[in-house]
């Protein structure tokens, strides 16, 4: 009998799984798919010879994770590159203001915009690295972030945290008004909040905007050499090496629960995995619930709040093979790894509102990675391997045919416009529909790929539902892995990282007393 069974072996139950095993615990994962990764693959589907990364692609928050950092994995293969320029939000005019790791150049780009805007992004940048530590531990700590939050608060004071809190709460498109003249930085900051499902009068949308811009200005937006599935085989070698168990084609289909909580998983086949200590689950919330325990065992009103739970956007994904790089017209953004492009700022606030009121957008905002410019082994030399994403309305996982054909050919009408002869140098395509995304992996519901919305209303101690803001669940000895939890979506391990440390220090006299607290707290929230 194994101490746990982790279910899905997604990058935050392999994190899950290593912490365990780093402290004694004989750990089995088990995944449905016939090899493990989740949404952190890559493969060379598209075209031989041409490395796709088929989800994630980018890892800022990867770089930046003290998780990760943790694990050591440049130790198991992992080796990271850049591009020459981080981001290059391309105008519809063909203007560009693209960020580098250089904060000179950065500057001087958004001073092309408005004279005074390249010392603003550096005022900016100052006032990040001044916070940056005690915030981003408090972004990866288990909710509340006590500890984390007392260090920020003396780093800046009452004064200089209230401000830090109304710039929290502040749609991005007002946090650009308020700081900047010109159209550039403000396009930065949005775009890189659109890389959620936040748009430009969103609600907290400038904090994310702001630190996915903060962290590519400091760390980049670097990727691993030969692919993401690098990370993966990382994280797998790993576990193994500490006597880990993987797996794979071995389908969840029901949480046991006894007398003292959740003891065991159940598997497709009618296998029973019983788990000595705890069981942890990389699946998205309403998979949990619904699905792995059953809602028919839940409080009624917890059961509710899952049927409320808010997914993100679908996303249309397409991959290509390319005889040469992508010419771009706006000649800075043939240097960047990531490139936005098809809207200005205007543009991504109908683009926005088109998702919201379920209709396809005609004038898609596009995210595009270059990925041989970043990595050159991804493709042989003078091609390119490259994929774009937008997003469709989360209104259903079908989309006919002819839909996802016709917004294919406006991503690359998009394309074409700013970098004439694209099309001529494809090779090979491959389109990955929401329902493709869906069927590759299950947690990237309909294409969903935050595992729930970025806004507001469903984070910190809202997520994924009421009152169920850290890994512990309502049921004791399970605990949710996946980035349905806080802090949520992207490639950081910090779902994975707080729940194995939740099942850990359930151990001793403390840890039960911790948990006994926890669990009344949930009984209180949903009798």
């Amino acid at each position: 009998m194994p101490d746990a069974v982790v279910v899905g072996a997604g990058h935050n139950g392999l994190v899950a799984a290593n912490l365990l095993a780093d402290a004694g615990w004989d750990v089995v994962v088990v995944e449905a798919n016939s090899a493990p990764g989740g949404a952190v693959r890559s493969d060379e589907s598209v075209r031989p010879g041409f490395v796709t990364d088929l989800f994630s692609a980018f890892y800022p928050l990867g770089a930046a994770s003290p998780v990760l950092d943790g694990l050591d994995l440049p130790a198991y293969g992992v080796r990271w590159v850049h591009a020459p320029a981080v981001v290059s939000h391309v105008l519809p005019d063909d203007r560009a203001a693209t960020l580098y790791r250089e904060l000179d150049r950065t500057a001087a780009s958004l001073e092309a915009f408005a004279p005074g805007d390249g010392a603003v992004w550096r005022a900016m940048y100052a006032e990040f690295e001044r916070i940056r530590e005690p915030l981003l531990d408090a972004l990866f700590t288990p909710f509340p972030p006590v500890r984390p939050a007392l260090r920020l608060l003396r780093r800046l004071g009452a004064a200089d945290a209230l401000r830090l809190a109304r710039f929290g709460l502040t749609p991005v498109r007002r946090a650009g008004e308020e700081r900047f003249a010109g159209a550039g930085a403000p396009l930065l900051l949005a775009g890189n909040a659109l890389h959620t499902d936040l748009p430009p009068e969103g609600a907290g949308s400038a904090l994310y905007g702001w630190l996915l811009a903060m962290l590519g200005q400091q760390v980049g937006f670097p990727v691993p050499v030969g692919g993401s599935g690098r990370i993966t085989e990382a994280l797998l070698a790993r576990l193994l090496a500490r006597g880990g168990q993987l797996r794979t084609g071995a389908r969840a289909v029901r949480i046991g629960i006894g007398a003292d909580g959740a003891d065991a998983v159940v598997l497709e086949s009618g296998e029973r995995i019983a788990a000595r200590r705890a069981v942890l689950a990389d699946v998205a919330a309403p998979a949990l619930y619904r699905d792995l325990v059953g809602l028919d065992r839940l409080p009624a009103r917890l059961a509710d709040d899952v049927h409320a739970f808010e997914w993100d956007m679908a996303t249309l994904k397409v991959n290509w093979a390319l005889d040469a790089p992508i010419r771009w017209t706006a000649e800075a953004a043939r240097d960047a790894g990531t490139v936005h492009l098809g809207v200005d700022l205007d543009g991504l606030t109908h683009y926005a509102a088109d998702l919201a009121t379920k209709h396809i957008p005609h004038q898609p905002f596009v995210v595009l990675g270059q990925m041989t410019t970043a990595d050159p082994t991804r493709s042989p030399a003078g091609t390119e391997s490259a994929w774009a994403y937008t997003h469709l309305p989360a209104r259903r996982t079908e989309y006919r045919p002819e839909e996802i054909a016709e917004h294919v050919e406006r991503v690359e009408a998009v394309i074409e416009r700013h970098a004439p002869g694209f099309g001529g140098s494809v090779l090979a395509r491959s389109v990955q529909a929401p329902a493709d995304l869906q069927a590759a992996d299950a947690n990237l519901r309909a294409g969903a790929i935050n595992a729930g919305t970025a806004s507001l209303h469903q984070q910190l101690i809202f997520r994924p539902v009421p009152g169920l803001a850290r890994s512990e669940t309502p049921i004791e000895r399970l605990y949710l892995a996946g980035a349905s939890a806080h802090p949520g979506g992207g490639v950081h391990g910090g779902p994975g990282a707080n729940a194995a440390r939740a099942a850990l220090g359930r151990d001793g006299l403390r840890g039960r007393a911790r948990a006994a607290l926890v669990n009344a707290a949930h009984r209180r929230i949903y009798r």
